[in-house]
């Protein structure tokens, strides 16, 4: 493993954790794999990644608490989240945790590695003037509310004045990871 980069991948989807594990070894990564936070941190103790991939859902828990984790062990740790249903709140939740970078899936190899090189953000950004419609910004209340309440279906209902019931039908439609 000497010269290669360290890389952990947190993913609860093994299909997709085993192709960007193949990926990244084929760009001389070593790579380790986990499906919970848990995991990777058992992985912690006798391994040192300088790069994670860490996916925002994993399972009933939430990613955000693997990269805090992450960043906790090792403050230089080049971080990565990937989700399938971004919002605005978890973006910045992440990056306040510690994230180097938030990408919506589908995000390739290449995507995650020009990720990693960003070390600093992006000044001239293009601003994007279309305002957010009335569903996108209820959804990013919802998923704030959720994050709020470490995913507690129950809690985050009843902080957003809701039927339990109504805000799992809301879920189904549009899931959370």
């Amino acid at each position: 493993m000497s010269g290669q980069r360290q890389l952990l991948i947190v993913e609860d989807d093994d299909v997709f954790a085993r192709t960007l594990r193949r990926s990244f070894e084929k760009r001389d990564y070593a790579v380790r794999v986990a499906s919970s936070p848990e995991e990777a941190e058992g992985l912690l103790g006798e391994w040192q990644p300088g790069f994670a991939v860490v996916d925002l859902k994993l399972g009933n828990a939430s990613g955000l608490a693997c990269v805090q984790m992450l960043r906790a062990v090792d403050p230089a740790m080049r971080i990565v989240v990937l989700t399938g249903f971004a919002s605005i709140a978890t973006a910045v939740e992440a990056i306040k945790l510690g994230a180097s970078y938030y990408l919506a899936k589908p995000s390739n190899t290449d995507d995650i590695e020009a990720a990693f090189e960003r070390a600093e953000g992006n000044v001239d950004a293009p601003l994007d003037a279309r305002p957010s419609s009335i569903k996108t910004v209820e959804w990013e209340h919802i998923h704030q509310t959720l994050v709020e309440t470490n995913f507690n279906i129950s809690e985050a209902a009843r902080r957003l004045g809701m039927h339990r019931r109504t805000l799992a039908r809301k879920l189904e439609k549009r899931q959370v990871k």
